[in-house]
């Protein structure tokens, strides 16, 4: 009879964990790294992940090695890899995101990832972290981004004439048109939440830098815009410093979750039951046809007031 295997208590040095590629998308697997830290807080844990994703882990500080997987070499890029990971007898192995790697990779114990037809009404967070229910406590750990004192600083001097003011973090962009409000949406919104924020901070990356020049053009109250100003961290450092975030279904939300701010995900052509923000400071609102175009500003205006105003 097969037997299911006893995870170690003690003795764990070497740990390999497998997150994902997009920054929302590992940015959901920390809460799993966390608790795999805390249950063994002695074990150095190599990271498996992408080049965009690699920056949300640079300052982790029980990560060993970060080991890049090269998805547009296709076979190459796996085979190349796993002659790297090969050379170390690893404790344990998590991977949440392919379905063979661990096959090929040398370690004790071996944890996969669930299947996705028996997931689908789980969050993601919940799914990576019930793949090691037999291993770690059962409370799911915060989000994580790791910042240090120099991304803390950038956010300082960028923001130093606004030092004690109320900061609304706007994320104009997203990688796909189906998930992109109007910028004008934004501004209606903008503007009715104006007495209870003293400046508007544009946040995103050089894609989204003609919105925010219209945003910045259009609106009549304080704005700073930093869109292509700063990395991943240092825009994460930017979002730590402000009170509210609104976006659209992009890294940034999963990065105003993970400094522990409250936030407004407007979500188009996607999944929110499953990828929306994680914590009870992430509300999220999702049109029944699926347009995001069809979400007028005050709407959302009104239900960020309604949770202004409870707190």
């Amino acid at each position: 009879m097969f037997k299911k295997p006893k995870y170690p208590s003690v003795n764990v040095e070497k740990i390999l964990f497998v997150t994902l590629s997009n920054i929302g998308d590992a940015i959901l697997t920390t809460p799993t790294l966390e608790a795999l830290h805390l249950r063994y807080p002695k074990a150095v844990i190599d990271i498996v992940g992408d080049a965009r994703s690699q920056i949300i882990f640079r300052n982790c500080p029980y990560m060993g090695i970060f080991y890049e997987k090269k998805k547009k070499l296709g076979w190459l890029g796996i085979i190349s890899l796993l002659k790297i990971l090969r050379r170390t007898d690893y404790d344990i192995a998590v991977d949440l995101r392919s379905d063979g790697l661990l096959y090929l990779v040398k370690a004790r114990f071996k944890v996969f990832k669930l299947l996705n037809k028996s997931t689908l009404s789980m969050h993601s967070v919940e799914k990576h972290f019930f793949s090691l229910k037999k291993i770690v406590a059962p409370t799911i750990p915060h989000l994580k981004i790791w910042l240090s004192k120099k991304e803390r600083a950038k956010a300082n001097k960028l923001l130093n004439k606004f030092k004690n003011k109320k900061i609304l973090a706007l994320g104009l962009g997203a990688n796909f048109d189906g998930k992109i409000w109007p910028t004008t949406s934004f501004l209606v919104l903008a503007n009715a939440l104006k007495k209870y924020f003293d400046l508007v901070l544009l946040l995103g990356s050089n894609e989204d830098k003609q919105r925010s020049s219209v945003f910045a053009k259009n609106y009549s109250g304080a704005v700073i815009d930093c869109t292509g100003l700063c990395n991943i961290l240092e825009t994460a450092a930017l979002l730590e410093k402000s009170k509210f975030f609104v976006g659209n279904d992009s890294g940034l939300g999963h990065m105003a979750s993970a400094v522990n701010i409250s936030s407004f995900t407007v979500f188009g052509i996607g999944q929110p039951i499953r990828y929306r923000p994680w914590g009870n400071k992430a509300l999220w609102y999702q049109d029944m046809n699926y347009d995001i175009t069809n979400i007028p500003g005050l709407y959302v205006a009104n239900k960020i007031i309604k949770d202004l105003e409870s707190d």
